[in-house]
């Protein structure tokens, strides 16, 4: 197509693009390959099929409910797909004669057809998208708009001009068959009687204009937030196995540092997630700190991570980490990094599946192993922690009082004991946590469970004090729980607390290969321990016939919600088992609240914040409160004390007192079947 002088410019543009963009790309290559190890490699052939169906389908995309804000993306996702593929073929046209990469036939043809579709749905979606970043105006996208501009100008010139381009080819080739109809139809708006060498001088110019435009685009995207459309997939490839709310414990013993106080200390997934990330702002929407007017946003810690990342690539390749600033407060203010509720929201909505929750985390560690910087209202805490075993700081053998004349069997004099129910910090000193623990203890009893407790042996999980950053503490009351379990031959735990269940289940055996003086075979039997939540349990016991249910009268029913406890429901999926027993025990269905299953807005207890005071923004719990009394329900079930504190809290600030706050297991216990009650 094109004379020997113009193929040399167009060389040099293909090697002047390619240097454009790979440039840009090394650089970030080597920042990913300078952060500290991490094994992502395991299955490779199941995280590339992973990722693959994520990408095809673009379930990445589609996996939240907003589902039309997901087609528009899905149009503009196929609509690149197809003009990535049209690029290819128009670059060797300029070097080969009337070129057509998909042949003359009927798949030829359907390609034609198919391009025109997807160029206007490409102009639909970027119309869709300029009209709500520019006009409507999200709080989601308030990030670059300058980037967004040039984007969407560059999309739609790179269609617009492919479509001249086409119109051009028809009007200057008229014989060749193609169902490009809209080259057809734009062909058609020539002047008539407009000569062939004028026709050609078109196609000729609608040809560069078409490749200047592409190539120019294609040399921006390492720029610009674009760049997720090759980041992205890549970071779904090396997506975590596992639940999104176990975290990697630290080395305590053989390492200098410990948590993120420099992006030097960041692993290379870390870094991977800042150039991942789409800017969409689903995770800031879905997060309850930004929804409650405190000055986190998931969204802009990656932001600004990538940032610091650019801005100072040299000293992080280099690893000097004495040339960089700490990330908090410089990168990450402390309010950002103290306000989170590590509730999972962020990550279960993110589109490639960014990690916030192990960076927020991080940083907490540095600020309170390395600086020993915290908020003030900790101090306490982890003294407490320390001397007690519990965030009270009241004396161990206060811990058994909840059983006082429940003829409750300690573990110890029970070894045998088929489960062991750890009652936790909650139910066995909070008020309302003695309840949960009083109710459950009846739930098994009635239905002849094998069970024991550990009493006055028993002490703090550790999830508060990890995901506030005291990794030693955590590891210190692990150890001493493991060994405990060591000791007992511990097979199945049960527990109230979705925080307790979800460090058993997930966090502790990570540990067990720490532990000193543990044969293999003990070793294997701990990382072996089952554990469920109470909820699961009882509705095991209730679908098994074990525990009978009082019938239900009909209309008797009082209407009713639940909250799904982050730590049960989003971050280990329990989400069925409690609608089940509250459909059994009080009849009917759960009026769902705004936001619920996984998609559950966070009560304000989680990571570690409980126990620290709330002086930001609007109190979450009165949020998720307003949502209780929006659905017109006179009965809140909760699956988690901790939960259940925060909405009875909520509801009494804003004198709804008449709408009553129980644990599942309260409701079950007094729904039981007289003859299924013990004695």
């Amino acid at each position: 197509m094109l004379p020997t002088l113009e193929k040399i410019v167009f060389v040099v543009v293909i090697l002047a693009t390619a240097w454009a963009f790979l440039t840009p790309l090394w650089r970030r290559f080597r920042i990913v390959l300078a952060g500290r190890p991490e094994l992502r490699f395991d299955g490779i052939l199941k995280r590339a099929a992973l990722a693959l169906f994520k990408v095809i389908l673009q379930r990445c995309t589609l996996k939240d409910e907003r589902l039309f804000t997901g087609f528009m993306h899905v149009f503009i996702f196929y609509g690149a797909l197809t003009f990535d593929i049209m690029t290819v073929n128009h670059t060797l046209e300029g070097f080969f004669d009337e070129f057509y990469l998909f042949g003359r036939g009927g798949f030829g043809l359907c390609v034609s057809f198919l391009v025109d579709t997807a160029a206007i749905l490409v102009l639909v979606g970027v119309l869709f998208f300029a009209v709500r970043r520019f006009i409507v105006r999200p709080k989601a996208y308030a990030t670059t708009p300058v980037d967004s501009a040039l984007i969407y100008t560059f999309i739609v010139l790179v269609t617009l001009s492919y479509l001249y381009f086409e119109a051009s080819a028809v009007a200057f080739h008229p014989e060749t068959v193609r169902l490009s109809f809209l080259g057809r139809f734009l062909a058609a708006q020539f002047p008539a009687g407009t000569g062939a060498a004028a026709l050609e001088a078109h196609f000729r110019f609608s040809w560069w204009l078409h490749i200047i435009l592409v190539y120019g685009f294609i040399a921006y995207v390492p720029h610009s937030k674009y760049l997720h459309m090759f980041t992205g997939p890549i970071n779904l490839f090396f997506r975590r196995n596992e639940p999104s709310g176990a975290l990697t414990p630290l080395d305590l013993e053989n390492s200098e540092s410990f948590g993120i106080g420099r992006a030097t200390e960041l692993s290379w997934k870390d870094n991977l997630d800042a150039f991942a990330c789409m800017e969409c702002g689903r995770c800031q929407d879905a997060c309850p700190a930004f929804a409650s007017g405190k000055p986190l946003s998931p969204k802009m810690i990656l932001v600004n991570l990538e940032k610091h990342l650019l801005g100072n690539h040299a000293a992080i390749v280099a690893k000097k980490a004495d040339d960089l600033e700490p990330l908090v407060p410089g990168t990450v203010t402390e309010g950002e990094a103290w306000t989170c509720t590590t509730c999972g929201a962020c990550m279960h909505v993110c589109p490639v599946e960014i990690e916030h929750i192990p960076k927020i985390v991080g940083l907490r560690q540095a600020r309170v192993l390395m600086e020993s910087k915290f908020p003030p209202e900790l101090t306490p805490f982890f003294r407490n922690i320390e001397t007690n075993s519990n965030p009270w700081g009241l004396g161990s053998a206060k811990r058994g009082d909840w059983a006082e004349g429940l003829n409750i069997p300690l573990l110890k004099d029970k070894p045998g004991a088929e489960y062991l129910f750890w009652v936790g910090c909650m139910g066995s000193f909070d008020d309302e946590g003695k309840k949960i623990a009083i109710a459950t203890a009846a739930i098994l009893k009635a239905a002849g469970t094998d069970f024991a407790v550990l009493g006055t042996e028993e002490k703090c999980c550790g999830d508060s004090a990890r995901r506030l950053g005291n990794e030693y503490l955590f590891q210190t009351l692990a150890l001493e729980n493991l060994e405990i379990f060591r000791r007992y031959g511990v097979r199945k735990i049960v527990t109230i607390c979705p925080h307790g269940f979800n460090t058993f289940k997930n966090e502790y055996p990570g540990l067990v290969d720490r532990m000193p003086g543990v044969t293999d075979a003990e070793k294997a039997a701990l990382k072996s321990v089952e554990v469920v939540s109470h909820v699961e349990l009882i509705a095991q016991l209730v679908e098994t016939g074990a525990l009978k249910l009082r019938p239900r009268e009909p209309g008797a029913s009082t209407p009713f919600t639940f909250h799904d406890p982050c730590y049960l429901g989003r971050h280990n999926g329990v989400l069925d088992p409690p609608r089940e027993i509250l459909a059994r025990a009080l009849g009917g269905r759960a009026k769902e609240l705004r936001d619920n299953r996984e998609h559950s807005f966070c009560c304000g207890a989680g990571g570690g914040l409980m126990w620290t005071e709330e002086s930001l923004g609007t109190r979450i719990n009165h949020m998720r409160t307003d949502a209780v009394i929006a659905s017109g329900a006179g009965l809140a079930a909760a699956a988690c004390p901790f939960c259940l504190s925060m909405l009875k809290d909520g509801l009494k600030d804003k004198d709804r007192t008449d709408i009553q706050v129980k644990d599942i297991a309260q409701i079950v216990a007094e729904n039981l079947a007289k003859n299924a009650l013990p004695g």
